[in-house]
């Protein structure tokens, strides 16, 4: 006959594995539930909709875009660029600036110029110590300086430059409305883009005696 102790341990461990097989078939009924549950639910809702496929964009070609001009109407001849570096509107084109030569004003100040009908955009090259006169236009002007740094002084002072001035350095922007009154210098060797609306026609046509001869515009001379 087995001792009390041994037939307790046996009864204690055959309790335990009955009530593990009872647990699981409770859990087996519970998971069965719920895939009849999710299948009734499938069943009203339908099927689930299939995954949405982005199509990558398709890569840009090689070689360079063609020019794309809108339809102009009838009878009407299209307008042609005036110089290499003129667009007109109608006309949609990719530039470089290495493509283009620079214009030297000076030793020390040249300049590359994009424009259209109603907007330009410069690139101007200054070496340290250039001088831009005092001059006014009436072309809005926005100077964003790309390297280097610029000294302006504005409005009175411009054609007496002293203590009171605007340092305008890499990474900064100085807006000049229409007819006020400026002068620069080129604190470092500097590369500024300049905007211009409209277009600076002296710019454009060479008659900017100022930059060239770095005497001071007459005031009001609106280059």
């Amino acid at each position: 006959m087995l001792p009390y102790d041994t037939l307790l341990t046996f009864g204690a461990g055959m309790l335990f594995c009955g009530w593990m097989l009872w647990d699981l078939r409770k859990e087996n009924k519970k998971a069965e539930a719920r895939k009849q549950a999710a299948l009734a639910a499938a069943a009203r809702f339908g099927p689930p909709a299939p995954p949405l496929r982005v199509a990558a964009p398709p890569r840009p070609p090689s070689a360079a875009p063609a020019v794309v001009r809108p339809r102009r109407p009838s009878g009407g001849a299209p307008r042609m660029p005036t110089l290499p570096s003129s667009l007109h509107m109608t006309d949609v084109r990719k530039l470089s600036w290495d493509d283009m030569a620079v214009e030297e004003l000076t030793p020390l100040i040249g300049r590359r110029l994009i424009y259209t009908d109603r907007q330009m955009l410069a690139h101007v090259y200054l070496k340290q110590g250039a001088i831009v006169p005092a001059h006014d236009h009436v072309n809005e002007q926005i100077t964003y300086v790309l390297s280097g740094a610029l000294r302006f002084w504005i409005g009175e002072h411009a054609d007496n430059p002293g203590d009171t001035f605007t340092d305008v350095r890499a990474g900064e922007v100085l807006v000049l409305p229409s007819m006020v009154r400026h002068r620069a210098e080129a604190l470092e060797d500097t590369l500024d883009v300049d905007i211009f609306n409209p277009p600076r026609q002296d710019w454009i046509d060479k008659s900017d005696d100022y930059l060239r001869t770095g005497v001071p515009m007459s005031n009001g001379g609106q280059g």
